[in-house]
């Protein structure tokens, strides 16, 4: 697969947003918060992810570090994206496959993260 043009959103709606991503390159993490949520995330620059609705909707939640700023759907709780800073100092987006349109995630060969031992 290569990049390809998604669109996405919470179970309610009320977030939505499009992003160009590359689902060969997906993660489950096994940290506190991923583990208990069954995120598959795809990571991509955040100049090529929009919010086109919802800014209003989002409520922040940190932990740990507090280097991920983990963001979700104040009516439905569903995180559909978070906002981080990569290795290379790049700012990405951490978007959760679950909620692109027409993807089956669980179909997706994702690649297992440590994230908590980090």
């Amino acid at each position: 697969m290569a990049t390809e043009h998604y669109h996405g959103s919470c179970q309610c709606g009320a977030v939505s947003f499009e992003v160009d991503a590359d689902l060969d390159k997906t993660v489950t993490c096994n940290c506190s918060r991923c583990k208990r949520l069954g995120s598959v995330l795809t990571f991509a620059p955040k100049d090529k992810f929009t919010l086109l609705s919802g800014e209003d909707h989002l409520k922040e939640y940190l932990f740990n570090k507090k280097q991920i700023h983990h963001l979700f759907c104040g009516d439905c709780g569903i995180e559909s994206f978070a906002y981080a800073t990569a290795p290379d100092g790049s700012d990405v987006v951490a978007v959760n496959a679950n909620c692109l349109d027409g993807v089956e995630s669980r179909a997706l060969k994702s690649h297992a993260y440590d994230g908590a031992s980090v």
